[in-house]
């Protein structure tokens, strides 16, 4: 599996890409969630305010009950403003 960091979740984490072999018991974006933050500080100030993170899987905004795969490429990011 492909993961993308953006914006300060990049930083937090210190990578803006890396791939991971998904354990099995991770089913759902939340399932990744919880099992990045057990591997490290960094991942867990990156996902400290998890509400107000954003999932993409394979370029598609997903709510964090949506399942994911090996094959899948997963994008977290913090929202987004424009004008």
């Amino acid at each position: 599996m492909k993961i993308l960091y953006f914006a300060w979740m990049r930083q937090r984490i210190g990578m803006s890409t890396e791939t991971v072999d998904l354990p099995a018991d991770v089913a759902t974006v939340d399932d990744l969630i919880d099992w990045l933050i057990g591997r490290g500080d960094g991942y867990g100030a990156a996902f400290e305010k998890r509400d107000v993170i954003r999932a993409a899987v394979n370029q598609d905004y997903v709510p964090f009950d949506h399942p994911v795969t090996d094959a899948d490429e997963i994008a977290f990011f913090p929202p987004v403003t424009g004008g």
